[in-house]
């Protein structure tokens, strides 16, 4: 049995934490939201998180303290998906443990590729895998004899 890749969305914007969390449905990952950055620190404990979106704008913690916490907690890779994109927070962003970094607004291909980049599918990477051999197994079958 595959194990389940689990991302968790630190949002504080309804909306867009309902977007991320759609995005991320449909490429395969469980989703675990939540709106505050202590939220996110407490759920990043779970050894289970394979990802974790965040944001840098949240109501209770700046997101580069958010993001220390969680990278000293977890080694999910952490993307973050922020409004912020000067070129100085994204060096803020990478000096603070991000992964990746995107921008809002954001192209759901863009959060797709992000995704899947950082957490592959251990589904897809099988399947592959298995196509591979398949087409290794076919050149190596003999060949009937010519009559």
């Amino acid at each position: 049995m595959e194990k389940q890749r689990i991302c968790l969305v630190i949002e504080d914007n309804d909306d867009i934490r309902g977007l991320i969390g759609m995005v991320l449905r449909r490429a395969g990952f469980e989703v675990r939201s939540v709106a505050t950055g202590a939220e996110g620190i407490a759920a990043a404990a779970d050894p289970a998180v394979s990802l974790v979106t965040l944001d840098l704008g949240l109501p209770d913690m700046d997101g580069h303290v958010v993001a220390r916490a969680v990278r000293a907690l977890s080694s999910a890779p952490l993307l973050f998906i922020t409004a912020r994109a000067e070129d100085d927070d994204l060096l803020a962003g990478m000096a603070s443990g991000a992964a990746a970094y995107l921008t809002k607004p954001f192209r759901a291909q863009d959060l797709r590729d992000a995704a899947a980049h950082l957490c592959p599918d251990p589904a897809a990477a099988t399947t592959a895998a298995s196509a591979g051999d398949q087409a290794e197994l076919s050149k190596r079958r003999p060949k009937a004899p010519s009559a």
